[in-house]
């Protein structure tokens, strides 16, 4: 069974309960994965990223970018970085913004660049986007992701009324997929 942290900043809540999705999607795959949010790390969280299979990151996009606190997080991890043990671990990443685009792809490509520095493997939606005229706002990777899960969720809606359901759909069917990605590299990993 293959180990995933799911590492995360949510400042109104509405990014908690998508890395809640994404953990569901995990945990229904079969992987053993936890949620860790960045302001509850101590030195007990820090080993169990280093000894993970997979890192999952996720953070709101605040102007244009990952959220501070996110941010703290990514130069704190200097200390693995040092001494690369998150070397060759799966990694993913995903974000909620207010608006649909709100500059998302900012904030996964801060991601594939703090995974690239640590020699990680990058996992990417493996879904394709709901783009067809019949498409609903509820249908799976409609904020149309590839490189990463982006969710939305309106400025005034509360975390109870967002991230909408097909968002949270995709979460889960992302988080799935970083599990089997996990599990088949780790499975073929010598040693």
């Amino acid at each position: 069974m293959s180990k995933i942290v799911i590492v995360y900043h949510s400042g109104y809540g509405h990014t908690k309960k998508v890395a809640e999705a994404v953990l569901a999607g995990t945990l229904d795959a079969g992987a053993d994965a936890k949620l860790i949010a960045v302001g509850d790390l101590d030195e007990a969280a820090w080993a169990e990223l280093d000894a993970a299979d997979g890192i999952i990151f996720g953070a709101p996009t605040y102007m244009g970018g990952a959220s501070a606190d996110f941010k703290k997080f990514a130069d704190a991890s200097s200390k693995p970085w040092i001494t690369q043990s998150w070397k060759d671990k799966i990694a993913a990443g995903f974000t909620n913004s207010a608006s649909m685009n709100g500059d998302k792809f900012s904030t996964i490509q801060y991601f594939i660049s703090l995974a690239m520095q640590h020699g990680m493997i990058w996992t990417g939606m493996g879904i394709l986007p709901s783009n067809t005229k019949a498409a609903t706002r509820n249908d799976l990777n409609y904020v149309g992701g590839y490189a990463g899960l982006l969710t939305q969720s309106p400025a005034d809606a509360s975390p109870e009324e967002a991230p909408p359901q097909g968002d949270l759909d995709t979460a889960k069917a992302f988080g799935a997929r970083v599990a089997a990605v996990t599990a088949r590299w780790s499975a073929s990993r010598p040693g």
